[in-house]
């Protein structure tokens, strides 16, 4: 077999051992490559090692991936074929073996951008064998000497490519060294005048005004800080506990999470039928790809909110209240009302009247006490009722609740209309500023329309009369009983 005499495979064994400490990822240009590279690997080294290659179903490239990225017991080396170049990436290693050279300077961008990605902690160090005075070699002055493509990123790598292809072709097959050389010089001088010209073209004000600056490391500040807190966690443990979602440890910082026998609502997010694994820490995502990162923006996340927020579960309950101050006995009932306006999303009324949870929390008398007992303390004090018990209370208290109910919204409703008018206020001084704006713009730049402003009039008084409906919805009941 061929490994058996190309010194290249001598190299590349004596290269990992030597990088033992270190992930490596060898790309080659064919399946059947890789597939003998593991075969030589394992037999005259015993260095672990995986396969990737196109011939491997999906989840079988996700496997081996996974294998070589875990740090502890994965593989120090994955050897992948030309499709290893395209959509994987590797930032957590930095050693990558260029086995053979791709005929295209792009194919190369792209196998050195498989490690080169947001997360790369070192400088790429690339190695690349070749046999001497063999067309391997010319390949490899060429990139080097001619497109600089190891050392940087080469722009211009597709346009000399055309122009001197037939050339570089031929001279690879059967040139001598003088044509060569020749060659050689003429590309590097073309490369360089081209990347003079795009120097040149380059629009420096916007580059500036693109990097961000402080804002951008603000930004960065602030994501790092919340990806530190445990809330997340929490609340998604919650979550799943309460959709009836099976959920047990992978490894460090990461879940599987399966549909358990009980699970409450088929429609839940899960993004499999079977199971999904998931994790909280980004740099884990970052080198797992097989890993779904979880944040507060991720659809799991959002579509399980909407769940919770739609859906009936949890807006009912009955519950025993442990308070020596409050005669057995006694009934509170505790009502959440939601604040909010329905419109077309094109108004954005959630600008100047987003959704707010208004509280009530009613006693015999039908005082409001939500002001002086919070949610937290009141919930510190709760023991759960058997559902049975619960109905039948409920049942027996059906008209005294209701009236109640009735009580608790004519209290909320002023807070609810103290709201909706300061919500007008905010929408009229924001759209009635702009209208100024646009006026006073259009009377000295004719390029102002009268339909822009006409648009905008309209957006204020569709606006207004939306805020007019404004409405109070009944989210939540919660009927404590003292004991």
């Amino acid at each position: 077999r061929w490994w058996t005499f190309d010194p290249r495979v001598e190299w590349l064994i004596d290269t990992l051992k030597m990088l033992k400490k270190y992930k490596v990822l060898v790309i080659c240009a064919h399946a059947e490559t890789a597939l003998d590279l593991e075969d030589a690997l394992r037999v005259r080294s015993g260095i672990p090692a995986t396969v990737f290659h196109e011939g491997m179903s999906i989840l079988e490239r996700d496997r081996a991936a996974a294998y070589f990225a875990d740090e502890e017991f994965g593989a120090q080396v994955l050897i992948c074929s030309e499709i290893g170049s395209e959509g994987r990436n590797f930032q957590f290693a930095h050693h990558l073996v260029l086995f053979d050279l791709p005929a295209h300077p792009d194919l190369l961008e792209q196998r050195i951008g498989r490690l080169d990605r947001i997360g790369q902690a070192h400088v790429i160090q690339l190695h690349v064998p070749y046999l001497e005075t063999s067309p391997q070699e010319r390949l490899f002055q060429w990139y080097h000497q001619a497109l600089n493509a190891f050392l940087n990123t080469c722009p211009t790598g597709n346009a000399l490519q055309h122009q001197f292809g037939p050339r570089l072709l031929s001279q690879l097959e059967e040139g001598d060294d003088e044509e060569f050389a020749k060659l050689i010089d003429e590309a590097r001088t073309e490369r360089e005048r081209l990347e003079a010209e795009l120097h040149a073209g380059r629009d420096r004000l916007l580059e500036l005004n693109s990097a961000g600056g402080e804002q951008g490391a603000a930004l960065v500040e602030a994501i790092e800080e919340q990806d530190d807190q445990f809330a997340l966690p929490i609340y998604m443990e919650e979550l799943f506990d309460a959709f009836g979602i099976d959920s047990e440890d992978h490894s460090e910082n990461a879940l599987i999470l399966r549909p358990g026998e009980k699970m409450l609502d088929a429609s839940f997010p899960l993004g499999d039928d079977e199971a999904v694994t998931i994790t909280y820490d980004r740099e884990q995502a970052l080198a797992r790809e097989d890993m779904q990162f979880l944040t507060w923006e991720h659809p799991m996340v959002q579509g399980g909110m909407d769940l919770v927020l739609s859906g009936s579960m949890g807006n009912t309950a009955v519950a025993l209240i442990k308070n020596k101050a409050l005669k057995p006995g006694t009934v509170l009932l505790e009502l959440l009302f939601v604040s909010e306006v329905v419109a077309p999303r094109a108004l954005q009324l959630s600008r100047f009247l987003p959704p707010l949870a208004l509280r009530c929390l009613l006693d015999a008398n039908g005082n409001d006490l939500a002001a002086k007992v919070a949610f937290e303390t009141l919930n510190d004090q709760l023991e759960s009722v058997p559902r049975a018990s619960a109905n039948k209370f409920v049942q027996a208290q059906r008209d005294q609740l209701t009236a109640q109910i009735a009580v608790a919204e004519a209290k909320v409703a002023p807070r609810h209309a103290e709201r909706v008018a300061q919500g007008q206020q905010r929408l009229k001084a924001s759209l009635d500023e702009e209208l100024a704006r646009l006026t006073a713009l259009q009377a000295v730049n004719p390029s102002v329309r009268d339909s822009e402003i006409e648009a905008l009039r309209k957006q204020r008084e569709e606006g207004l009369a939306a805020l007019e409906k404004a409405a109070l919805r009944l989210e939540a009941i919660r009927v404590l009983v003292a004991g």
